[in-house]
């Protein structure tokens, strides 16, 4: 996709959770690094691609060397770090120079009338079914308010680049439901 590895690059896939996104990206022939801070959710991941490189990792102090990998990608986990800005200034430092971040992420739906009804609908609807009828309520209230609270496309680049990264840009998905954020690392 739009990562697009190339046989024989090492690729941190951050926030890998069970390891599914990395099982799609090594299947370019890339090598792939697994890495998440659940412990739980790298076991089961283990148990079901036994062939990938799981590895438990904190984004916010990531246990590789400078410059150990082509590229770096993180989907639907940035915005569950404590510091943003440090989480994409590790994962700049763990890449080597040229090579690329992609960063999957929820973000703000472009047409201003589709906006407000998306509000409206985290806010209010995610919630009140939530506490109907899920088991967890309050992770699906997390979920909502994390996904409000989260910058713009815009704003998300803008943190992108003071860590380090250069050229961001994205590219809106769903109508800017969720946003694909690239960057290169200076050769």
């Amino acid at each position: 996709g739009a990562l697009k590895p190339v046989p024989g690059e090492l690729i941190l896939d951050l926030a890998a959770g069970t390891g599914t996104s990395s099982v799609a990206i090594a299947a370019s022939g890339a090598d792939v690094v697994a890495a998440d801070f659940s412990l739980g959710m790298l076991r089961q991941g283990a148990t079901q691609y036994p062939q990938m490189n799981f590895c438990a990792a904190d984004a916010l102090n990531l246990p590789f060397a400078d410059n150990s990998f082509d590229a770096a990608t993180i989907s639907f986990g940035l915005r569950n770090v404590n510091d943003v800005n440090r989480a994409l200034q590790e994962m700049h430092r763990v890449v080597r120079p040229g090579g690329r971040l992609l960063v999957c992420e929820f973000s703000t739906p472009t047409n201003p009338l589709f906006r407000k009804v998306y509000q409206v609908y985290l806010v209010k609807f995610m919630r009140l079914v939530a506490r109907r009828f899920a088991s967890n309520p309050a992770a699906y209230e997390y979920l909502a308010d994390s996904i409000a609270a989260w910058p713009d496309q815009l704003t998300l680049a803008g943190h992108i680049g003071e860590a380090g990264w250069q050229s961001a840009k994205w590219r809106n998905l769903t109508g800017g439901i969720v946003a694909m954020h690239h960057a290169v690392k200076a050769a």
